[in-house]
């Protein structure tokens, strides 16, 4: 019986992190336990195991979150044991009236479950007294300021690997899916190799969202780290990159889609498809000398010249009247993706 999706992760996170938690929350029970003799320094503990995440500015956000909600379910917990005294259903109640309170005041999930767990732990490990929710508050920001301060100087993560290697994994198929295309044109075709050109192509656009979403991670997880003057400048550059290749990408698809929908036996006749597949072979040869000199290939493919291949814009001849819409569409396509690659748009 396979695990569900549902509790495991796709990627493990990295070994680093589950010490740098660890240490974080042995350090903030040693330290609280001191500051607070008497208490197991639960809140404490709790707090620095949260508050640790892959980056320091998440961990700044995690430890607003933990910090509001524990302050609020405190004095709500202090507020009805006042009123009511001590009886057994009051944690329940406490429960509720945490919940309805992170609900009126539009509370994010993550700081409206920690009012309600911390007004249930208030009441049910120790008293409503003020001074007892007074030290839990105390100790909930020593484990808030210990998660910060490991995660900030313990090797803060940058996660600027995974944006480099997705955003090369994107330049690499994008001039490979320019070179099939550039294959298929002059060539008669069959509906499964059109099919296939079309799945393939189509891979495109998750591989692009995938190398946004890791630049924005690496963007974010630079924010506030000590080691970001470092790295600053290799994301602003795979920004650059990406944004020079989105367009492309959504040009290369049109094109497949264009030639899969409007293709006949008879067009890898026309000259100017032999023309236009030149072209294509030369956009990608450029994508690949574009994701050369951005560096973000581990393994480099091997060029056969470090010139732009893509020089004076291509012109033809009038095609045949059956086929005159293809070949504009293809056109007009490909002069977007010259204008992109050599920074005339």
């Amino acid at each position: 019986m396979r695990i569900p999706a549902a509790i495991r992760a796709s990627r493990r996170s990295p070994l680093l992190q589950v010490v740098k938690s660890a240490a974080a929350t042995i350090a903030a029970w040693l330290l609280a336990g001191l500051a607070f003799p008497g208490q197991l320094p639960v809140f404490a503990a709790i707090a620095a195991l949260l508050v640790v995440q892959p980056s320091v500015n998440q961990s700044l956000s995690k430890a607003l979150e933990r910090s509001i909600g524990v302050i609020v379910g405190v004095l709500v917990a202090v507020a009805l044991g006042l009123l009511l005294g001590s009886p057994s259903w009051i944690v329940l109640l406490a429960i509720v009236v945490a919940m309805l309170v992170a609900w009126v005041f539009r509370a994010s999930p993550g700081t409206g479950n920690q009012v309600a767990i911390s007004a249930m732990l208030v009441l049910a490990l120790g008293s409503s007294s003020p001074e007892y929710a007074f030290a839990r508050i105390a100790e909930t920001l020593i484990g808030v300021v210990i998660g910060i301060v490991v995660n900030a100087l313990i090797v803060p993560p940058v996660l600027v690997a995974p944006a480099r290697r997705d955003l090369g994994l994107l330049g690499r198929e994008l001039a490979a899916s320019l070179d099939r295309l550039a294959a298929a044109l002059p060539e008669s075709q069959t509906p499964a190799l059109l099919q296939e050109l079309m799945l393939q192509v189509r891979l495109l656009r998750p591989m692009k969202d995938a190398a946004e979403a890791s630049i924005a991670a690496g963007e974010e997880s630079l924010t506030l780290n000590p080691r970001r003057s470092a790295h600053r400048e290799d994301l602003r550059e795979m920004r650059a990159l990406l944004e020079r290749l989105s367009p492309i990408v959504t040009q290369t698809i049109g094109m497949t889609r264009a030639y899969f929908d409007h293709y006949d036996d008879a067009i890898g006749q026309e000259p100017a498809v032999t023309a236009i597949a030149e072209q294509l072979r030369r956009a990608g040869h450029d994508v690949r000398l574009a994701v050369q000199i951005a560096d973000v290939t581990p393994e480099p493919e091997t060029l056969t010249s470090a010139i732009p291949a893509l020089t004076a814009p291509l012109v033809i001849r009038p095609p045949a009247s059956g086929h005159w819409i293809l070949i504009g569409s293809l056109m007009e396509d490909l002069r977007r993706i010259r204008g992109e690659l050599l920074d005339e748009v």
